[in-house]
This record gives structure tokens, C-alpha cells and sequence, in this order.
């Protein structure tokens, strides 16, 4: 008996309840199942168990999966799942494994074969969208660490100076926020540099047709040899650069005319030079961007028995913000201001992936299991992106808004005869909208598998990606083409 605010309570433990607090995962299994997903990433993992008494590579691999669309950053944190049971079956896993079977799990094997796995399985997320015009967004982010990891080294670390870190070279379609790569490199490889092989491999294994319209990039890819790798290969690339001693001198001959300035949008104003900087080996175009503001007191105010009535600070015309690009591209000038702004949303896909998803956690010893668990969290932050598209198709989604609404619903598996109901139950304030839109995915999946019974997984999957991104398709259908074992997807009319 308990005595509450509202009287007096019996309370009775049910262990054997088939309940979960995911009841709606019901409909992203429906998903993965239709999209070939979760089975193409089982049937071909890399992890190999010769025990009769192991876990068996589903069960890890589901057991992965749930906690990273959970939310959680920490192996520990799988415990929490364990008694899942409906979870696992709606998964078709036999269990929920323990944390150690997972930690241990991404040991197994040569670190060349979980590579090519998920490489394998990422570019089968995202490639059919590469033929629709891109730009493609790369950054690194920090990410501290508080013991003694391989790779933990002492680099550029803003937010906590003077504690080692890993650095996450990131490779993603801004618009959408799928990521299309991630390296994890020790806490002195921040520079952009370290990430471009990688990058440039992943862009020469591509058609010519499904490569980005524009590179972009911050100060750490404006440099020689990432520009000459882009000129190179035809690529088009838009960097920001350092302000330099010749980039100011530039800026001041510019500032004396004031004709040259011309609006740019969003209150900045813009102008474009010609600049061949040191180690430069020829000139290019630099945009050149302005916006006023405040003007910051160049020192702290006297106390007034120490002020003199005849020194004054003079303050000469207004104070303005620069920002300075380089492009070997043709857009105007308007065009190139607002590619620098939308760029604004890589930190926002860094706050989420590192803030509600795992990112910021799984941390291992050795970089090898920090490297898989970096590369399986952003192919489940991309199938779940691409759910929640299929929910609300013009605006992405975060987790901390997604899974309340469409993940988090008390669900109850009844099993009568050959039946299985699980019956959801939904406290959020929107619980009618959230019936309705996912009693709509379901039913469209439910379509989908009736007529789709003579087409190939590829192609499946091109259908569910026209309808998650129709409003950035414009409405247009995805048509993957398929040549032998490569997948080139076209765009076909």
C-alpha cells in the first residue's frame, strides 16, 4: 500500500507482462522490413560466432540497433533493454543481449570487412538520391573524452582546452542531414586534410551524374591542396577563408569604394575580388561579405574622477562583420551569400547526432570499436531521419521532437490464436495526430508490399525514398539502375 497525494494506492509488479515504452517501433520495423534494411545488414555483418552458447549476430546487431534509436550513449545503458521482449519480437530477435556481447561483438574479425560492410550498407541509403542537384557539407566536430582511449591526444578542443579528444570528419547532404560519411581520427588529426582521401574516394566511386553540385566547407578545407583536388576533378567547392595580412589588405582597398558593396541578403552586403594568397599556385574568386555591428568599446570605461575632458575616442564610420569565401564556381554573388548562410545547419546536425544521439558516448579502448559504433550510429540516424520524413515530409524532424511522437507509446502485446496485437497507447498531446500519421505510414507500406512483389529491393527502396523526400524532389520519382553488382541509380523520366 502506498499513500499519495491522491489517496491510497496497491501496487502490484507484473514481470511477465508483454509491455514496452516503444510500442510504436512497430511501424519503423514495418519500414526496415519493407525496405530491406535491418535483414541486408544482418545477412551480410561481417561477425561470426563458432559457440553454440553465443548471442548469434541478429541479436547483437538488434540489440545495437535499439539502443541507439533509444537514445542512449553509454553500452551500460543496455541493460535498460533487456526485458524488451516485445521489442526483440518485433524485430524478429531472439533477445536482448548484454552489454559486454555487443562490446565485445565489434572485436571480432578484420577491421578491413566491417569497412566494407558499412560501406556497403550506407551508400545503399543514400545513393539513389544523388542524382537530384546536392551540396554536399563537410565538417569536423570534437568530441572529449575522459580516459585513456587510442587516439586520445591533446588537439584543438574549444569547448573543453586541455582535454584530449576524438575528432568526427563528417561528409553530409545539408538539406536532407544524411550523412554520407564519418571518419573518427585521433585528437591532432582536426585539420580538414586528414578527412579529403577518404572524401575524394567516396566522391571518384561515384557517376559523374550523382556528385555534388558544390563542396562546402569552413576555413580547414580552404586550403591549396583541397582546392587543386577539386579543380582537378571538375568539382565545384565553396570554402571560407582565414583573414590573412593580404586578405585584410584586401578588405581595406575595398572598404575605400564605397560602389563596389552590394546588397546580399539578410542584411549583409557583398562584393568579389581576384586573390592568389601565399603557396597559392594561381588566382581565384573571393567573395567578400559584410554586415554591420555594434561597435564593441576598444577599452573599459574609466572611473569618471580619471576621465579628462579633452581625450575622446573617435569612432570612424561603422563597424562590420567580414566573412571572406573562396569558389571556382559561376553563382552570383546573392547565390554564393546564401550557400554560406544554409551552411549555419551543420551545426545543427553535430548538436543532435552528438546531443540526442550517441555521438558524445560508446566509448571503447581501442579506435577501431569507436569507429563502427560512429558509422552504425549515422546509418540509424539516417533510416530513422527518413521515417520521420515519410511522417512530415517538409522539415526534418530532430530525435527530441520525433521519438515522444512517433518511437515512445506504451505498447501491450496480446497474442490470441494466430494473432498478434500490439495495443499502443500514446500520452503525448498530439496522441490523435500521431495515430493518424503512422495508421497512414502503415497503411502506405502495406500498399507497397501488394504491389510490389516483382520489383528488386533497390528499387523498392527508391519508391520509399520518393515518398519521404517528395517536397525536395519536387514531387519527382527515384528509379535506381542496377549493372551487375553496382548500383548507379539514375534518375530516369
Amino acid at each position: 500500500m502506498l499513500l499519495g497525494a491522491g489517496g491510497t494506492y496497491e501496487v502490484a509488479w507484473d514481470t511477465a507482462a508483454a509491455v514496452t515504452p516503444m510500442g510504436s517501433l512497430v511501424y519503423f520495423a514495418q519500414y526496415l522490413n519493407a525496405g530491406g534494411l535491418f535483414d541486408g545488414l544482418v545477412t551480410d555483418c561481417p561477425l561470426e560466432y563458432k559457440s553454440g552458447n553465443a548471442p548469434g549476430k541478429r541479436p547483437v546487431l538488434g540489440t545495437t540497433l535499439l539502443a541507439i534509436l533509444n537514445g542512449q550513449t553509454r553500452y551500460a545503458h543496455i541493460n535498460a533493454l533487456r526485458q524488451d521482449r516485445v521489442s526483440a519480437e518485433v524485430l524478429n530477435v531472439a533477445k536482448i543481449v548484454s552489454e559486454d556481447s555487443v562490446r565485445r561483438a565489434f572485436q571480432k574479425g578484420p577491421e578491413a570487412a566491417w569497412d566494407e560492410w558499412l560501406r556497403r550498407h550506407e551508400r545503399a541509403v543514400w545513393e539513389p538520391l544523388l542524382s537530384e542537384p546536392y551540396v554536399l557539407d563537410i565538417d569536423n566536430t570534437v568530441k572529449p573524452l575522459y580516459g585513456h582511449q587510442a587516439g586520445a591526444e591533446l588537439g584543438y578542443n574549444p569547448q573543453k582546452p586541455g582535454r584530449p579528444s576524438h575528432n568526427y570528419h563528417t561528409s553530409f547532404i545539408g538539406s536532407l542531414r544524411l550523412i554520407l560519411s564519418v571518419e573518427v581520427h585521433g585528437g591532432k588529426q582536426h585539420a580538414g586534410r586528414h578527412s579529403m582521401p577518404g572524401l575524394w574516394g567516396l566522391l571518384d566511386g561515384l557517376p559523374a551524374v550523382c556528385r555534388p553540385r558544390l563542396i562546402r566547407g569552413d576555413v580547414s578545407y580552404g586550403n591549396e591542396q583541397t582546392m587543386l583536388e577539386a579543380e582537378s576533378r571538375g568539382q565545384g567547392y565553396r570554402f571560407k577563408l582565414r583573414q590573412t595580412t593580404k586578405v585584410r589588405a584586401q578588405i581595406e582597398r575595398l572598404e575605400r569604394t564605397a560602389e563596389a558593396w552590394s546588397d546580399a541578403g539578410e542584411g549583409w552586403q557583398g562584393t568579389e575580388a581576384s586573390l592568389k594568397l601565399m603557396g597559392w599556385t594561381r588566382a581565384r574568386r573571393c567573395i567578400f561579405l559584410r554586415r554591420p555591428v555594434e561597435r564593441m568599446p576598444s577599452r573599459p570605461a574609466l572611473p569618471a574622477f580619471t576621465e579628462f575632458d579633452f581625450v575622446q575616442v573617435l569612432d570612424h564610420g561603422p563597424c562590420y562583420e567580414y566573412i571572406v569565401l573562396v569558389t571556382n564556381t559561376d553563382l552570383d554573388l546573392s547565390a554564393v551569400a546564401q550557400a554560406y548562410r544554409d551552411r549555419a545547419d551543420c551545426e545543427n546536425v553535430f548538436d543532435e547526432i552528438k546531443n540526442q544521439w550517441g555521438w558524445a558516448g560508446f566509448v571503447t579502448q581501442d579506435l577501431r570499436r569507436c569507429r563502427i559504433m560512429a558509422r552504425l550510429i549515422a546509418l540509424v540516424y539516417n533510416w530513422w531521419n527518413i521515417f520521420t520524413r515519410l511522417a512530415q515530409p517538409d522539415r526534418h524532424l530532430e530525435a527530441v521532437t520525433s521519438r515522444p511522437l512517433l518511437l515512445h507509446a506504451v505498447g501491450r502485446l496480446v497474442t490470441t490464436g494466430r494473432r498478434k496485437i500490439v495495443r499502443l497507447t500514446s500520452t503525448h498531446a498530439m496522441a490523435d495526430k500521431v495515430q493518424m500519421v503512422l495508421s497512414r505510414i502503415g497503411s502506405f507500406f502495406n500498399h507497397l508490399k501488394a504491389i510490389a512483389e516483382q520489383l528488386n529491393p533497390e528499387a523498392i527502396w527508391a519508391i520509399i525514398l520518393s515518398v519521404a523526400f517528395r517536397v525536395w524532389l519536387r514531387g519527382k520519382g527515384l528509379h535506381p539502375v542496377v549493372e551487375g553488382n553496382q548500383t548507379l541509380l539514375l534518375l530516369t523520366t
